[in-house]
């Protein structure tokens, strides 16, 4: 093709290279015009949002605040938008956006007063600005510098536990001083959450797992019903997406389908109640993918057996001239004339609020269609306060009778770590759904949905609970592990010589159960070494130890096949031991006992192990074959002399004829 490679092929080639040149030069002149001219567009657009997000919430704060404290939060806006103006958050937004949206769920979301709002919008000044506290305090006053230095999270070279267990630390201990840091904290995580999408799927993770172990929970127990839900949901969806996704998707397809079936249920019962005379208002509720998702996973059922997916709220006015409980009976009554009552479905929580403080009153009632629909009868006070939690009733009185009984767990949480590790005691303190059960007097106690007798016996007094043998429940003899049900009547019986055994941190939920438990077994001596689980070794066996990878050293009877194995195999780590009894340790061990069954066999047997030998047995099996009686007894002692003289005074028993030692 020597066309091509011609002198005026070659002319064209290098016009052609220099048009490419020209096209290239244009391009980036192009694009930075399009750059800075939706580089400009985009700044315009924040500023608008800026603009309308902060003025609307100086129109809602202007309703309720004196122009003094007003010129005091725009001066707070200013500062923070000054401060934070060459910032810009993951998504690319100016930062100023986030302190707005903070100020805003305080403001209209949590219905607090300036000071707050002043601090949220100055939460993250002190922190990630060269402003100090003692800025803020010279332009604001102590309370806002209080509340800003609270929620700041500290920068330390090193941490006790790590950089977030730190943090949560620092947010419990100031309830020790004022409940508004928490509700700010909480504020600022929340939209954090709402805008978690531009992070990072780690960051992700890690925030949502924060938020989800932590953050939900607290405001569970602020009573905060709203947030708690939608921190909850927004965790499930960063965490588990795909799963939302699926749950999400489930949901709304059945709330589509049921739309009219609950539409007209929902016409009946306001037909009904305005026939009787009362002013109502009817919502249809559906729960969170997250709340029907942990369902799921607690049944072990599909989304389709899963019941409780929505209620319906009956809301009546406040301040009438009848107590809220009698206005809830009544349009209980009025509804129970016409539909069928699930037996066993009411739940008074007026009477009995739940720990957060939430009240109302549950009823389930059958449909027209076949199907119990939950009902909750609601004040609007009770609305709100579900919604506002702790800071719904903000009488000077009603905050410290509050924050004085929150404190007493959080704050002891907060202080106390030499027992327990720090995060434990927090979440089993932070349940999230609780029930109401009675001592015999009449006197309520709040405890963790799942807790047994023994979590109600150290909520009573620990020393209850440290001398607890049994429980009544109502009226029935039952064990100490017995999981309590809302309603129960339970009465604890104990002895002076009972003692805490370990099997029971298997089964307490509450902290404080968990924090007496720990301390108490953290102050009895420990041994030295691990026994062996095959051949139990007792003080006076002929034993052998052998090093663990983990440094301890286990004890075998030399005659012990596992220990032979481990002779052969790792001879190095053989070390002698020096295991001799000691009055602070017992040893659980197992004998069979055979003999010629008579008159008295058993009273014999028992008296000799009891009274004579002073044993406690915790186990008892007989059976009789043909008239031989054939008896396994479990029992303690503290040494191989002590189960041999135990042994032979069983032995001696008319009747016995072999008592043997076997494996447990």
């Amino acid at each position: 093709m020597p066309s091509l490679i011609n002198s005026s092929g070659e002319l064209w080639f290098c016009r052609s290279n220099i048009f490419f040149w020209c096209f290239a030069e244009n391009f980036l002149n192009l694009y930075e015009y399009f750059y800075s001219n939706t580089h400009n567009v985009m700044n315009e657009i924040y500023a608008t949002q800026i603009r309308n997000s902060v003025e609307t919430l100086f129109s809602y704060m202007a309703e309720r605040a004196t122009d003094e404290e007003m010129a005091r939060i725009r001066a707070a806006y200013e500062l923070a938008r000054e401060a934070h103006s060459k910032q810009r958050r993951k998504s690319g937004e100016p930062y100023i956006i986030h302190p707005i949206a903070v100020a805003s769920i305080v403001a209209e979301e949590l219905e607090l007063g300036d000071n707050p709002v002043i601090s949220a919008f100055l939460h993250d000044v002190v922190e990630d600005t060269p402003y100090t506290v003692e800025d803020i305090r010279s332009r604001f006053g102590d309370d806002v510098a209080f509340l800003v230095d609270t929620v700041t999270k500290r920068k330390k070279d090193s941490y006790e536990h790590s950089k977030q267990v730190d943090n949560y630390r620092q947010i419990l201990e100031s309830v020790h001083y004022d409940i508004r840091a928490l509700l700010i904290k909480l504020a600022d995580r929340l939209h954090n959450m709402r805008t978690l999408d531009s992070m990072r799927p780690d960051k992700q993770m890690k925030i949502a797992g924060e938020t989800d172990y932590f953050y939900a929970p607290l405001a569970n127990r602020l009573g905060l019903y709203h947030i708690k839900t939608e921190l909850e949901n927004l965790s499930f969806r960063y965490r588990c997406p795909r799963d939302y996704a699926v749950v999400e998707s489930m949901l709304e397809a059945e709330r589509n389908a049921d739309r009219e079936r609950l539409e007209r249920f929902t016409d009946k019962i306001d037909a009904i109640l305005r026939s009787e005379g009362f002013d109502v208002r009817t919502e249809i509720r559906y729960r969170q993918p997250y709340s029907i998702w942990r369902k799921m996973q607690a049944k072990g059922s599909d989304l389709k057996h899963v019941d409780g997916k929505h209620y319906i709220r009956i809301i009546y006015p406040d301040n009438l001239d009848i107590s809220e409980k009698r206005m809830s009976l009544r349009i209980y009554s009025a509804l129970t004339d016409h539909f069928k009552e699930k037996p066993g479905s009411v739940s008074n929580y007026i009477d009995a609020p739940k720990e957060n403080g939430y009240q109302s009153f549950h009823v389930k009632l059958l449909s027209e269609q076949g199907i119990w629909e939950e009902i909750h009868i609601s004040s609007e006070r009770m609305v709100r306060n579900s919604r506002l939690g702790c800071a719904a009733e903000r009488t000077e009185d009603n905050v410290k009778a509050w924050l004085d009984k929150f404190k007493a767990i959080l704050q002891d949480v907060a202080d106390d770590n030499h027992d327990m590790e720090f995060m434990d005691g927090v979440t089993s303190s932070f349940y999230n759904d609780d029930i109401m059960v009675f001592t015999p007097k009449g006197r309520g106690v709040i405890l963790p949905k799942g807790a047994t007798a023994l979590d109600f016996a150290f909520e009573i007094h620990s020393q209850v609970g440290e001398k607890a043998v049994y429980a009544r429940i109502n009226g029935k003899l039952m064990s100490l592990r017995t999981v309590l049900r809302r309603g129960d009547c339970v009465e604890i019986g104990t002895a002076e010589d009972a003692k805490p055994v370990e099997e029971w941190m298997e089964c307490v939920s509450t902290y404080r159960a968990k924090r007496y438990l720990r301390s108490y077994f953290a102050t009895l001596p420990r041994l030295e070494y691990d026994r062996c689980d095959h051949c139990h070794p007792l003080p006076g066996d002929e034993v052998v130890g052998f090093r663990a990878d983990d440094g301890r050293t286990v004890l075998h009877k030399r005659d012990c096949s596992v220990a032979i194995r481990l002779a052969s195999q790792h001879g190095d780590s053989i070390t002698s031991v020096n295991f001799e009894e000691n009055d602070a340790f017992l040893y659980p061990v197992r004998i069979r006992i055979q003999g010629i069954d008579r008159y008295h066999l058993m009273s014999d047997l028992i008296d000799c192990i009891t009274d004579k030998l002073h044993l406690t047995m915790s186990s008892l099996k007989t059976e009789n074959i043909d008239r031989i009686a054939i008896c396994t007894i479990d029992f303690s002692v503290h040494s191989l002399g002590e189960l041999q003289s135990a042994m032979e005074s069983i032995a001696k028993i008319e009747g016995i004829d072999e008592v043997q030692r076997i494996h447990l």
